[in-house]
């Protein structure tokens, strides 16, 4: 199994979607969508979440 994120981490999912994520459960993330420059446009919910087998971390969290 891959690292699982943690509050702060950037995540990519789902074709390219990208978020922040905002808390860890046991089998998911709860990941924010706000932080997607172009997420007025996909006329997405704020929120959502991600299985820990469906995403990938592409940064750390600077509080690390």
């Amino acid at each position: 199994m891959s690292k699982v994120a943690e509050i702060g981490n950037i995540i990519e999912f789902r074709d390219g979607l990208q978020g922040i994520v905002e808390k860890v459960n046991d089998n998911s993330v709860i990941v924010n969508l706000t932080y997607m420059p172009n997420f007025e446009q996909l006329g997405l919910e704020e929120k959502t979440v991600i299985n820990h087998k469906r995403y990938k971390i592409i940064a750390e969290s600077a509080a690390q």
